[in-house]
């Protein structure tokens, strides 16, 4: 079998593999959230939501690609897996059943204010551990704090 190397260090590939594993996760299911809201949504504001609800879903799944590529790139395997994401994401998911649009406002500003909280914690992490990938971790947390603020506005 044929294995990719990293240029990390030990100690340093395990610290940003992990980062980048829970990265993953967490983008994974909040495009699982955002996509499940978006079919699921009524209310009066139900397009600007429901399209609003689509940016979120296009950037987790651009980043999360991105991020795999990036563990995949370093020697670090990918779990994208179902059953790896419902057991390990950190970010809640909506109740099952149709969801008022005030109430989808409100998901996903906790969903997007628990993933950027988690990618702040690996910010700090990566500073250590690999520069590259922490720069990756910045770009995503801007682009997700951005969705936070216009859902927020919502409120």
């Amino acid at each position: 079998m044929t294995t990719v190397k990293s240029t990390l260090p030990d100690l340093a590939r395990q610290v940003t593999g992990d980062a980048l594993q829970d990265t993953l996760v967490d983008l994974l299911g909040l495009s699982l959230i955002a996509k499940q809201a978006h079919w699921n949504i009524v209310g009066p504001r139900f397009r600007s939501i429901h399209l609003q609800l689509d940016e979120v879903v296009a950037t987790a799944r651009s980043f999360s690609d991105t991020v795999a590529e990036r563990a995949a790139a370093l020697g670090v395997s990918p779990d994208g897996r179902a059953e790896t994401i419902a057991a390990t994401c950190g970010v809640t998911g909506p109740k099952e059943g149709w969801l008022q649009d005030a109430d989808v406002v409100r998901l996903m500003v906790e969903a997007l204010a628990t993933a950027v909280s988690r990618l702040r914690e690996r910010i700090a992490t990566t500073e250590g551990s690999d520069l590259v990938t922490q720069d990756l971790m910045i770009q995503i947390t801007a682009s997700l704090e951005k969705a936070l603020w216009m859902f927020q506005a919502e409120n």
